[in-house]
């Protein structure tokens, strides 16, 4: 039958609107090359192209799809991969997904032991995913079906349980083979049973830990083998059955072999089989520790809810509850989902999202989070957020997603572990032919335990291990101290970073800036300027709106409503109040309106030297007042721009305000270099130009004013406040309105890296030094060869090492930035309270 000509391509659209989107995205898409036709739906947001493969692919759609100004997704699918045991299962996994037809990327954890994969719907679908990774030898499991039996035992239960039986047949199978080596006590068991009989009693002894203790290796390890794809259990299944099937031989036939060389190794293959099993048990154990911080969100989330349903209150699953559903949360009880407070008051323990261990008091019309605990009071809250639209939610997807990607340095790594396996059969056997050609005699005996000892003691496991353990602890701690890295690489970039940008207005400052000084001229009175410009200002939700309004109000002045407002962003704002027009804005905006402001100028430079930032006011196009607002240093500001000089890091502080106020700011918190006067569209280019200058950049700001800059830098840090950390545009989140996470991510990710780089030169180190040692390179100049069983002891400590140094990062202690160095007060608050000028003038 014919192939189809053509394929039939469907994915997602973000970012349109309306109609006119729609037919913008159809056009560009349209006349792609080899499409013969596309149609776009707005009401799902997604788009089916029918197009020719042999002409073009799903890249040039997707093109296509940003060059008309939008983004175009692909399907994502997420699922558990079973029987992966090394680095080298990774890549092999990883390396069949990407062959497949319509999979754009896929990317498997080992630690997570779970595959995520980018793929065109319409092209390729789970069932082709999952029949894939079936053909390569592995099981995949789809999520819903993980959890979903909770009396299946875990992997580390069958594990032990495997470990209990190897152990009870291999510990007497051990000590009959080292009491045949003691003078004395071999003669007394010759006496007592022929030495044959001693040697069938091993046999006996072998068997149920050969072949049941450690019939996985057998299982995972011919699977490997079938589709010529070598692992970490081929290497265990050869070498523990070289090791049985020499000795069952030379038990059954030992005239065949060469005089003197007719051992019997069945203690080694016992050996060998339960101290994998040990070392495979640990590492269950220890990536399960790994994972603690996902699975203790996890426990956070309550499973059912009491909610008031046809005037009943009901308790629910969760996943019955509906955003508008009244809620009602009892003394004691877990808040379970996100929502507003209609009636009762309470103080909740906010902790898990702010830190603070005080409760805070909640009443009518205050937001609460699910996850966090009531405390004496009965609260009945209307949902606002459910599922996985809850802030909980999304930081255990912040997590789970960034433990998922994979940095660059362990790609390279999975690359190495997919061809080591391979590498490490023809070392052995090139072993083994080595010492058969140039060996002393019993050169055969000597070339089965060299070459089976350098099966055993190469280790995969290790490589594909090194970072993503470190990943997951690394995060993990990072969450328990609120900070989401919301990518695994971002850990990687931020360890890079040799400068600081940061955000000025409520990022270094408290971002409540109050009224300090409204100086008028040509005649104007204070309260009746300020009755104007509150009445502008109050339609605004600026920081600087905010505090005029407030001032206003202090002073018991009222103010019709405003029309025809208008923002000018980076420059002010204007309306009609009362017939009149009122302009409100920077300097920058009086020269464009054709204000002269000259008269009320070098009040305005005295203002920004002391840390205040101007303001010009226009009615009917003169100029009226001077005013000013202070925004004052956060408390912990100065001592996170000292602890970040102490970390070798430059800082620079990027503002919309005049250059002097910019100045004064700076000086007072010890910052290096400031550029004052940016627009918000001119903050990606400040840090463009920074980049340029060789430089790798971190931008802190608040995740939304600020996006475009927090894209552009080479890691954007996002400071949230607990509710808002759904930030798209940060690589890293901060939960908490507290800027020693600034320091403590980069102090986590540095540390991150650090024990990453420690766990691959282990698990480098270890195979280039010690392979050459099982194959015998000390046994020319000491006669020493290493035992197997020594060999299989080895390779399970090399992946136990690299777990427990990156479980090492769970110690990590936060950086506690202190404020001593900002208890002076700032220039501005030496000169009185904040509004002194202000009614002074009033």
């Amino acid at each position: 039958m014919a192939a189809k000509s053509h394929q039939d391509i469907r994915f997602a659209i973000d970012g349109m609107m309306c109609g006119a989107c729609v037919a913008r995205v159809e056009k560009k898409l349209q006349k792609v090359e080899g499409v013969e036709s596309a149609s776009v739906n707005l009401a799902t947001e997604r788009a089916r192209v029918s197009m020719d493969p042999s002409v073009n692919d799903a890249s040039a759609l997707f093109d296509a799809v940003e060059k008309a100004g939008y983004r175009a997704e692909a399907e994502m699918l997420e699922f558990k991969v079973g029987g992966m045991t090394c680095g080298a299962c990774v890549a092999r996994v990883e390396k069949k997904l990407n062959k497949l037809e319509g999979v754009i990327r896929a990317s498997v954890n080992l630690t997570t032991e779970r595959a995520t994969v980018e793929y065109l719907d319409g092209v390729v679908d789970p069932a082709a995913l999952f029949a894939c990774v079936e053909k390569t030898g592995y099981e995949p499991i789809a999520l819903e079906h993980v959890d979903d039996d909770d009396d299946e035992p875990s992997e580390s239960h069958r594990l032990w349980q495997s470990l209990i039986l190897a152990a009870a047949f291999t510990i007497p199978l051990f000590v009959i083979a080292m009491l045949h080596n003691v003078p004395g006590v071999a003669g007394a068991m010759d006496r007592l049973l022929p030495a044959r009989a001693w040697t069938v009693i091993e046999l006996l002894l072998v068997l149920p830990v050969q072949f049941y203790a450690g019939w996985r290796f057998y299982t995972l390890g011919w699977a490997e083998m079938k589709h010529i794809a070598p692992g970490m259990n081929s290497l265990v299944m050869l070498g523990s059955n070289a090791a049985f099937l020499y000795s069952l031989i030379a038990l059954i036939a030992p005239q065949i072999f060469p005089s003197g060389t007719a051992h019997t190794y069945f203690d080694a293959a016992g050996m060998i089989v339960t101290l994998i099993l040990l070392g495979r048990y640990l590492e269950a154990v220890a990536k399960g520790r790994t994972s603690q911080a996902v699975k203790g969100l996890v426990q956070l989330q309550s499973r059912t809810a009491r909610v008031k349903r046809d005037g009943e209150w009901a308790e629910l699953e969760l996943t019955q509850v509906a955003v508008g559903d009244i809620v009602s949360v009892r003394p004691g009880e877990r808040v379970p989902v996100d929502g507003t407070v209609i009636s009762g008051d309470s103080y909740i323990d906010e902790s898990m999202i702010s830190g603070e261990p005080v409760p805070v008091a909640k009443q009518a019309e205050d937001e609460v989070v699910g996850g966090t605990v009531n405390g004496n009071g009965t609260l009945e809250i209307e949902a606002t957020g459910v599922g996985a639209d809850t802030v909980l939610s999304q930081i255990i997807r912040m997590v789970e997603e960034a433990q998922a990607e994979k940095p660059a340095i362990q790609a390279m790594a999975d690359k190495i572990a997919g061809v080591f396996v391979p590498i490490v059969m023809a070392v052995s056997a090139a072993t083994f032919a080595g010492w058969m050609i140039l060996g002393p005699s019993p050169a055969l005996a000597l070339a089965f335990v060299a070459a089976v000892s350098v099966l055993l003691i190469a280790c995969p496991c290790a490589m594909g291990l090194a970072t993503p353990t470190a990943i997951m602890v690394g995060t993990g701690k990072g969450a328990a101290l609120g900070v989401l890295f919301r990518r695994g690489t971002a850990l990687e970039q931020l360890a890079g970073i040799d400068t600081v940008v940061l955000d000025k207005t409520g990022t270094l400052t408290e971002g409540a800036p109050a009224l300090t000084d409204l100086e008028t001229t040509n005649g104007f009175e204070p309260a009746e300027v300020l009755r104007l410009v509150a009445a502008v200002e109050a339609t605004s939700e600026h920081p600087v709106a905010t505090a005029i309004v407030k001032a206003a109000r202090e002073e018991n002045i009222t103010w019709p409503e405003a029309s025809d407002f208008q923002a000018h962003t980076g420059y002010g704002v204007e309306a009609q109040v009362d017939g009149r027009l009122v302009q409100v804005g920077a300097a920058r905006y009086m020269e464009s309106l054709g204000v002269d402001s000259a008269s009320l100028s070098s009040q305005a430079d005295a203002l920004a030297r002391s840390a205040r930032s101007p303001l010009f006011a226009a009615i009917d196009g003169q100029l009226a007042a001077l005013i000013a607002v202070a925004d004052p240093a956060r408390r912990d500001a100065a001592a996170m721009v000292k602890t970040l000089h102490a970390m070798d890091l430059s800082v620079a502080m990027l503002t919309g305000d005049n250059e002097m106020t910019a100045q004064a700011i700076a000086q007072e918190l010890g910052i290096d270099t400031v550029v004052a006067g940016v627009l918000p569209d001119g903050k990606s280019d400040e840090i463009k130009r920074l980049q340029s200058q060789g430089l790798s950049v971190a931008f802190v700001g608040d995740g939304i004013n600020d996006a475009p800059a927090l894209t552009q830098a080479d890691i954007g840090i996002a400071v949230g406040t607990g509710t808002d950390i759904a930030i798209e545009s940060g690589d890293v989140v901060l939960m908490r309105a507290d800027l020693s996470g600034v320091v403590n991510a980069i102090a986590l990710s540095r540390r991150t890296m650090r024990t990453i780089r420690i766990n691959f030169g282990w698990a480098y180190g270890y195979n280039v030094l010690l392979i050459p040692l099982a194959a015998g390179a000390l046994f020319p100049f000491t006669g020493w060869l290493l035992n197997p069983m020594i060999a299989a002891g080895a390779m399970s400590v090399s992946s136990i090492f690299v777990l427990t140094n990156s479980l090492r990062l769970k110690r990590f202690r936060a950086v506690q930035v202190s404020t001593e160095t900002e208890s002076r007060p700032s220039e501005h608050e030496e000169n009185g309270e904040a509004s002194a000028s202000y009614k002074e003038a009033a």
